[in-house]
């Protein structure tokens, strides 16, 4: 320890002397100089010495509030710091002696002579602030951590005004208080903790603050002038502040003419040192301080920073209230693991740039999960994370005409609205397509198999109820007759092929043989939000019935939603809530058991994986099962260069387009949509959304080894009960047709082809052989034109050779 420090002495007899002497003080300086409030408070003269002692002395225990720092997956890229006291304590080992030397210079030069409080000095400050002196504190260091203590300690705003308004009342539990720490802690344990606790202005708090605002250093690194600067701030940190200009002055005067030669009186530095120190420059700018999510260290992180954030105040274990959990996550000190892959983080955000403007109304979405585990790998979008500046807008007038009008800007460039992840106003955006995969696991679970095949028409009229004026009706009707996207698409399709063509006509029968209320309730397991009061209505068990639209996308649904729904079945049907954090550690260094996704079964495992393979013909990959027989985003399997599974979306007059694809480690669900103006009449098309999806998975699986989806055990899945056909060939068509239905299968009259058949009779069937019980068989017609070789004269007609007896083994 420096010569400067002198040692105290703790013997009993000091200590019961300084008690007797406060207690006179308490009892008669009080009573004589401000004899009102002692009579109010009932410390009399003669009760002086009875009333100190009966206060309490031992503090409640408290921390006082820390920065929360926030690191990407690999737990040391920091991504952003929450706190309402920007405050990071160190121990004293790490703060430059210079600095310790300097805080007693300015605030307590006894600090080291007296056991907590000067006695001398309170006394003289109550007889010169009755008798209108200038304004005294006499507050020894320790004192001001005890103050200090017992507003951080507080559990109601009254304790707060009592541990800090200036009353003699407050002042006396002041000294009794720091006499009792001081026999419990040593001088460096008390200045460590003040250093740690004091406010330096500018929204710092702490040593360790005050240097990396002032200074960007750290507090070892303080020297003699900086250490002196930071020290006379604070007796008054808004009088003091060096970025205005009388502060700056003020603070020039206070640490040349009175903490740095308080240095020097006290022996900590020599005179030639203080000359050197008073050289040193004042700063008139700090270093900005980071807080939240429009802080963080990357722009494009802000989307995910957000998304962590909603999520933090989501739970109930930080808190009962919105007020402690947030609270809690600006004051506790936590060093937070997320999820976030800042390499495939930059990598989407390239490749959104490579295909839209940040200035472009509509919104490139793209939201990333882990399979099985929930873990939220991206979330990048075409825009700022920033608010606009209302003094200087850089947002175009709103697309929607009726905010138009009315002057109202719209979200691009910039905005802090939750777009990839819904909350507040955003309730997501109609996903077309991408929502079949909640009928095709429906059907599954209900025994449908993947072989089960349907006559799709051009349009089909459904047993759904909407309105008759609507123009999706029949003419005439109150039916809802939905048609295929482009028109045409007729035809026989099972799952596999459905799927991989996406026809509505297939979907829409497939939903009302399984029920539209359990294509719901699967979307609902699969984790879909209903955030649009409408969905939600409708949603509602004795509602989902009659929503037949559902199948083809009409709800509400962001990226997150949609990319986790996906992973479900890539973790053979174990739906992980989506979830932002790695790991949480706590100031103390305990880890909190929050945020790991606790996976709940959503459906069966051989139905995830049989999903998976009729998934895998939209996206050009094969089926393991089955035979796709075309696809509507092709290029992704060349591109990903894995197997691969997903599906292509679009709206009604491609207000939106979507993709979704994934493989065993990762999922990727992307949007372009108008966020602002849904019902717009732009055409959004897929060759914005495609290459956006498959390159930033292609990008993230291209060091991943290759990984191939699983068969189900149960191969019924796939193909269910197969029934052999009956030979209808040359049957006349009512009687072919009533044999085929009595075996089991739904009719289809097929187109005319050449047979040996009469005309109009059955030539055939397709399939033939066997096929999936109550699967479609279409009867083919024979135009009566024989299939025989024609008969030449003079040529014998033509017979097979006669194959030896003894044909070679």
């Amino acid at each position: 320890m420096s010569s400067w420090i002198r040692r105290r002495d703790h013997n009993l007899f000091v200590n019961a002397f300084v008690l007797l002497v406060c207690g006179l003080i308490a009892g008669v300086v009080v009573a004589a100089a401000l004899f009102p409030y002692a009579a109010m408070s009932g410390l009399t003269l003669r009760a002086g010495e009875e009333a100190f002692a009966s206060l309490p002395s031992e503090l409640k225990a408290f921390k006082s509030p820390q920065i929360t720092r926030v690191y990407a997956s690999d737990n040391k890229t920091p991504i952003t710091q929450f706190y309402d006291e920007f405050r990071s304590d160190v121990p004293l080992k790490d703060i430059s002696p210079h600095m310790r030397a300097a805080m007693v210079a300015a605030e307590d030069r006894e600090f080291y002579k007296h056991n907590g409080v000067d006695i001398k000095g309170v006394a003289r400050a109550l007889v010169n602030n009755n008798q209108g002196g200038p304004k005294q504190g006499a507050s020894t260091i320790t004192m001001q951590w005890v103050r200090m203590s017992l507003a951080y300690s507080a559990t109601s705003p009254k304790d707060v005004v009592e541990a800090t308004k200036d009353t003699p009342k407050r002042k006396l539990t002041e000294m009794k208080y720091a006499l009792e720490l001081e026999k419990q802690l040593s001088k460096d344990q008390i200045l460590e903790r003040y250093l740690n606790i004091v406010p330096f202005g500018k929204q710092t708090y702490g040593v360790f603050a005050a240097s990396r605002v002032y200074f960007n250093k750290s507090p070892k690194d303080l020297t003699i002038g900086e250490a002196a600067m930071l020290a006379g701030i604070v007796r008054a940190p808004s009088g003091y502040d060096p970025t205005t200009s009388d502060g700056h002055e003020e603070i020039r005067q206070r640490r040349n003419n009175y903490v740095i030669p308080g240095m020097v009186e006290m022996g900590a530095i020599t005179a030639a040192q203080a000359n050197e120190a008073i050289k040193t420059s004042i700063p008139k700018k700090v270093r900005p301080i980071s807080n939240g999510c429009v802080s963080v260290a990357k722009n494009n992180w802000g989307f995910f920073c957000d998304y962590f954030y909603r999520w933090w105040m989501d739970r109930q274990e930080f808190g009962p209230t919105a007020y402690d959990r947030e609270r809690r996550l600006k004051s506790g000190g936590y060093r937070i693991t997320t999820t976030l892959d800042v390499t495939a983080q930059k990598q989407a955000r390239a490749r959104i740039s490579d295909l839209i403007s940040e200035k472009n109304k509509n919104a490139l979405l793209l939201a990333a999960v882990q399979p099985g585990t929930g873990k939220v790998r991206l979330l990048a979008a075409n825009r700022r994370y920033k608010l606009d500046d209302p003094a200087d807008p850089q947002n175009k007038i709103s697309s929607d005409p009726r905010k138009a009008r009315q002057g109202i800007r719209g979200s691009y460039p910039n905005t802090t609205n939750p777009l990839l992840t819904g909350g507040g106003d955003i309730t997501g955006y109609q996903a077309g397509s991408v929502m079949k995969i909640f009928t095709l696991v429906a059907a599954l679970e209900k025994n449908y198999p993947l072989a089960y095949t349907i006559k799709a028409e051009k349009r089909y009229k459904s047993k759904y109820i909407i309105d008759s004026g609507n123009d999706a009706a029949c003419e005439g009707t109150h039916y809802w007759c939905p048609s295929n996207s482009g028109g045409g698409g007729e035809g026989v399709y099972n799952m596999w092929s459905g799927f991989g063509r996406s026809i509505n006509t297939y979907f829409v029968p497939l939903e009302e043989r399984v029920g539209a209320e359990n294509v719901v309730a699967v979307a609902k397991r699969f984790g879909i939000q209903f955030r649009a009061a409408s969905d939600a209505t409708l949603a509602q068990p004795g509602n989902a019935h009659q929503w037949g639209a559902f199948t083809l996308g009409v709800s509400a649904t962001t990226p997150l939603d949609m990319a986790n729904a996906y992973a479900t079945l890539a973790a053979d049907g174990m739906y992980c809530p989506p979830t932002p954090i790695e790991g949480i550690v706590t100031r103390d260094g305990a880890k909190l058991d929050v945020g790991r996704s606790h996976c709940i079964r959503a459906t069966d495992v051989d139905v995830a994986r049989a999903a998976v393979d009729a998934a895998r013909c939209p996206v050009g990959d094969s089926a393991r099962l089955g035979s796709c027989e075309g696809s509507t985003a092709g290029d992704t399997r060349r591109v990903v260069g894995h197997p691969v599974f997903g599906k292509t979306g679009t709206t009604d007059r491609d207000k939106t387009a979507s993709l979704i694809a994934g493989t065993t480690s990762l999922v990727v669900a992307g949007y372009l949509v108008n966020p602002d103006y849904q019902n717009h009449r732009d055409r959004l098309r897929h060759e914005q959304v495609n290459p956006a999806v498959y390159r930033t998975l292609g990008d993230y699986m291209d060091d991943k080894p290759r990984v191939q989806f699983k068969r189900p055990e149960n191969r019924k899945i796939a193909y269910g009960d197969r029934r052999s056909i009956p030979d209808v060939e040359c049957d006349p068509l009512g009687r072919a047709s009533n044999r085929l239905e009595r075996a089991g299968f739904t009719v289809d009259i097929g187109r005319e082809v050449d047979s040996n058949c009469p005309a109009g009779t059955a030539a055939g069937t397709d399939p033939s052989g066997r096929t999936v019980k109550n699967g479609v068989v279409t009867i083919e017609v024979s135009n009566g034109k024989s299939t025989d070789p024609p008969v030449i004269p003079g040529v014998p007609p033509s017979t097979p050779p006669t194959p030896p007896q003894n044909p070679p083994r």
